[in-house]
């Protein structure tokens, strides 16, 4: 066909509409047949020609066909069918590569009416069955083309794009994709209905062809508008909300026990790989598009966090819920996989891990959210269906043994984790009947992955935050767990936020609890690693971050205020004998080192430098105590300290050479905080005063280090006088404090 004759055809094609009203008996054929030669030669690439006709009328030209082929009915009436494919073809190529025609297309409406064309076929979905929809070959090469045309007019057009997104192009195609191919219906209804065919098992595998062909294509149209530009409205950009959820968990299903045999028709077809394929392509898509919906639309968790078994039946997002769950408990391998080539089956099953994780992620972002997954409303399942499935999920397969229940305990461990937010649910997790202590010790093994201890960790971390549960956590082993399973070694050095999760449960056990004290400074008889306290504070020292260090430092802290707690009076003479013993285990040079450490990074932290100061303050009344607190509060601070950023210098003691940004001691940072009433808390202050008194009282420290306590002396004395005459105010406190520190020194 040359020039002229495209655009003798598109002529054609403009005359044939005035034709329509007439009702012709051939009028059809005419439009079918002048539409195909006119879609053949397009095929061929000639920019110039594609911009003379798509400037011409033909983009109306196509429009007022399109919606002349219904005659009242919702889709193509059965004899403009074929017509109808074929004048979506020459739309197709009309537009391939050339954004001007993209542009016609839409501005005639013409993309709109194909839209709704594929609208009203999924009018057709029936709402129960979960067989494919049946349509007729014609009709699938309809539906087929239409979306390979929005495809075609899609890419890399964002007009295009931001009018299919508004009209909610892709929660149709999604529907209507879903319905014509369900994921691994090929095995299930191999047999679709097929009439008046010549050669049904021909028709059948066409039919099939066409269908997975069309679900592919569906994808490419979704991904296309998921890649639209970044700067548009965010409310332009979502495609999905909750009613996609029913459509985006079906081929979940395919994947889950039992399977079918291969049906007989697709046994040593190439068809049969073609849809092997497609489903696996699906599940990747889904999965990951599940994963990012939770991730970031509220409409999506919140419909799946409503109560899985709702009063009214009508479960909605909760029964999609359900599929993911029972995707991630019982999908497998299909067995049909085996027929791959060895490549392709481990290529596969490494993907289906992979989405197996991104529905955990797509789990763990539901359970984050406010919602009503935690349900009390049944006493035999405590927390509710969702809450039961993670216990026993945990409980099930504690002992990590079965292939691929890793992604459980995960899953279930970091879920419970986002549940267990407030005291009520935490303590309901940990007394019985749930009483879930025992089992998450029994997964803290040095094997464990560092993935599944970062889940058996945070949740741990959220238990101890309720104070009555530390005592069953201590009762369950938690801290010798947590030192026999490495966690602080420095292999899981790379998984810092892991360490430091595992610091903070040793830190709220430790709190007010002498008990989990001396499981902390207990040494294991068959651990060369020493105790859980000894590779915390190794950690501290030998790591760089800050976090770590304070944190780690803040378990030091916590032991002492317990060691040294008022309630020993009441101990027996084996505890209080125990207590004696793990007060001089503390008592040395490199604990007084980290706590001082502690006040000397902190200015920006008034309340760690106060924990500090507290715990030196009690580490002071020990028999040797006062001479290590005055030294590690006089010895030069490690240099990242020195060279930490500071707002204003802070040295009492002024050194000569050049510029210091940190105080060089930790008594700098004592007499700062002195200096500083508007910044630092009179609480601070007033034990500060408290610290330096206790120092410089007689008897504290040995008469051989009088210089020393006399360079602190001089040091404070000026400041603690100053804060001692005020008294005005808020002042109250740190003014007591003061005189009492230098009434310790006279």
């Amino acid at each position: 066909m040359s020039n002229a004759s495209k655009h003798a055809a598109a002529a054609k094609l403009g005359e044939l509409i005035a034709r329509l009203p007439l009702n012709q008996p051939q009028q059809w054929d005419d439009v079918e047949s002048t539409a195909r030669g006119l879609a053949d030669e397009l095929r061929v690439k000639d920019v110039e020609q594609q911009t003379l006709l798509g400037r011409s009328m033909l983009p109306q030209t196509l429009t007022s066909l399109l919606k002349g082929a219904f005659s009242g009915s919702h889709i193509p009436v059965p004899q403009s069918k074929t017509a109808v494919y074929e004048l979506l073809r020459v739309s197709a190529n009309l537009c391939m590569d050339h954004d001007e025609n993209r542009g016609h297309l839409l501005a005639s409406g013409y993309l709109d009416a194909v839209v709704q064309m594929l609208e009203n076929y999924a009018m057709l979905i029936p709402s129960t069955s979960s067989e494919p929809l049946a349509l007729s070959i014609p009709d699938l090469k309809v539906v087929k083309t239409s979306i390979g045309l929005l495809l075609n007019a899609s890419i890399g057009y964002e007009l295009v794009k931001a009018r299919l997104t508004s009209i909610r192009a892709a929660m149709t195609i999604l529907k209507l994709s879903i319905a014509l191919y369900p994921p691994g219906s090929w095995l299930t209804h191999p047999e679709l209905p097929v009439e008046g065919a010549s050669d049904p098992q021909a028709t059948i595998l066409e039919s099939w062809n066409l269908r997975s062909g069309l679900s592919s294509w569906t994808w490419r149209v979704i991904s296309e508008l998921r890649d639209s530009d970044e700067e548009a409205p965010a409310q332009t950009r979502q495609m999905f909300g909750a009613d996609a959820l029913p459509y985006l968990v079906r081929p979940l299903k395919a994947f889950i026990p039992p399977y079918q045999e291969t049906p007989a028709l697709f046994v040593g077809s190439p068809a049969r790989h073609a849809l092997v394929q497609q489903d696996y392509d699906l599940l990747e898509e889904t999965c990951g598009l599940l994963e990012s919906l939770c991730l970031d639309v509220d409409e999506v968790r919140l419909s799946l966090g409503r109560v899985l078994k709702s009063p009214d039946g009508s479960e909605g997002g909760a029964a999609c819920l359900k599929d993911m769950l029972e995707f991630l408990d019982k999908g497998d391998y299909p067995p049909y996989w085996s027929s791959e080539s060895s490549s392709e089956r481990a290529s596969m099953e490494k993907g289906l891990d992979m989405c197996k994780a991104a529905i955990v992620k797509a789990v763990v972002e539901v359970a984050g959210e406010q919602n009503e997954l935690w349900d009390d409303s049944d006493s035999e399942k405590p927390g509710g269906e969702f809450v039961n499935t993670m216990v026993q999920w945990i409980r099930s397969h504690g002992s990590l043994k079965e292939r691929h229940r890793e992604d459980l305990i995960i899953c279930a461990t970091l879920s419970l984790g986002n549940l267990a937010t407030g005291d009520a649910h935490s303590i309901a997790l940990v007394k019985p009947p749930i009483a879930l202590a025992p089992n998450l010790a029994q997964l803290l093994e040095p094997s464990t992955d560092i993935k599944v201890k970062h889940g058996i960790v945070g949740l741990l971390k959220h238990l101890a935050q309720a104070q009555s549960n530390r005592a069953v956590l201590g009762e369950a082993g938690i801290i010798q767990r947590l030192a026999s399973c490495q966690i602080w070694g420095e292999e899981a050095d790379m998984a810092e936020r892991v360490q430091v999760s595992a610091i903070g449960i040793a830190k709220y056990m430790c709190n007010a609890n002498v008990a989990n004290v001396f499981a902390l400074i207990a040494q294991p008889q068959d651990d060369s690693a020493g105790s859980a306290l000894s590779q915390i504070l190794a950690l501290v020292r030998r790591s760089d971050s800050i976090a770590v260090k304070s944190e780690g430092t803040r378990v030091l802290v916590n032991v002492i205020k317990s060691l040294w707690s008022s309630d020993s009076a009441s101990d027996d003479g084996a505890k209080a004998q125990k207590r004696r013993e793990c007060m001089a285990t503390v008592a040395n040079a490199s604990c007084a080192a980290a706590l001082a450490q502690l006040v000397g990074r902190s200015k920006k932290y008034p309340i760690l430098i106060n924990e500090g100061v507290v715990a030196l303050s009690l580490l002071s009344t020990h028999a040797s105590g006062g001479t290590l607190v005055l030294d590690a509060i006089m010895n030069p601070l490690p240099t990242e300290v020195i060279r930490q950023p500071q707002s204003q210098p802070v040295s009492a003691i002024p050194t000569e050479g050049s510029p210091i940004a940190g105080p060089r001691t930790a008594l700098d940072m004592l007499i700062s905080v002195l200096r500083n009433p508007d910044t630092m808390p009179a609480e601070v202050r007033s034990n500060v005063c408290a610290l330096l008194g206790q120092l410089g009282r007689k008897g504290v420290v040995g008469e051989n280090r009088a210089e020393d306590v006399a360079r602190i002396k001089t040091a404070a004395k000026e400041l603690l006088e100053s804060l001692a005459a005020d008294s005005e105010g808020n002042k109250q406190m740190a003014s007591a404090s003061a005189r009492r520190a230098l009434d310790a020194w006279a």
